[in-house]
């Protein structure tokens, strides 16, 4: 092997690990209002884990249905099946293959998706509307997000179909579908707190190398 293909061999080698190892590329022109509008959503997210808990112990008295995920039976999965409820969009570390755009857009599909729920939830039961509230300014802000960064939008992410109110006959599928809601709700904001971790990270990173 003369010293030309040594190389560059060597070459390819380098440049592969280089660029396996970069980080996330992000847009290099975020503005303070993104920033910002990641602050309020962290502070609204940390609300919500704050007074979910709370929320659930003063709404659901149906014997059994606790935020333990363990007291999740067979039957309850049923149930969910037959309310129709979604599940929350599924959120990654940010990497090459999952990028900001994704990131946001599921974020906010998913906050709107629990806006909706509890939207419908509220005028079955007290005690919910603060929380459909609070959902609806995390959706202006994850949006004001999106804008900032100028990310586009997943129209296939739009208009999810959700028809909760016709299949709530009475108050044990009501009790079901808050507690349901409550808790998917509870372990999505936990995977947005991970999100913005992992956002900031990558623009940490990402400035560190220009």
């Amino acid at each position: 092997m003369n010293t030309l293909t040594v190389v560059t061999l060597l070459y390819c080698f380098l440049y592969t690990v280089l660029v396996q190892s970069a980080p996330v590329s992000l847009p290099s022109n975020l503005l303070p209002t993104f920033s910002e509008a990641a602050e309020q959503v962290k502070m609204l997210v940390e609300k919500l884990l704050e007074d979910i808990p709370t929320l659930h112990a003063a709404s659901i008295n149906t014997e059994g249905l606790t935020l333990d995920s363990s007291s999740h039976t067979a039957n309850l999965q049923i149930m969910v099946t037959s309310l129709g409820i979604p599940a929350s969009p599924v959120l990654k570390p940010l990497s090459e293959r999952f990028t900001l755009d994704m990131c946001v857009s599921r974020m906010l599909v998913g906050s709107h998706l629990y806006q909706r729920l509890l939207g419908v939830l509220s005028d079955k039961l007290s005690g919910l509307k603060d929380l459909s509230a609070d959902l609806r300014d995390l959706v202006t802000h994850l949006t004001k997000m999106k804008e900032a960064a100028q990310l586009s939008t997943d129209p296939s992410d739009q208009n999810q179909t959700l028809d909760l109110a016709s299949r709530l006959p009475g108050d044990y599928e009501v009790q079901v579908a808050a507690h349901v809601t409550l808790t998917q709700l509870r372990s999505f904001c936990h995977d947005l707190i991970r999100s913005l971790r992992s956002i900031a990270t990558y623009r940490l990173a990402a400035a560190s190398t220009r």
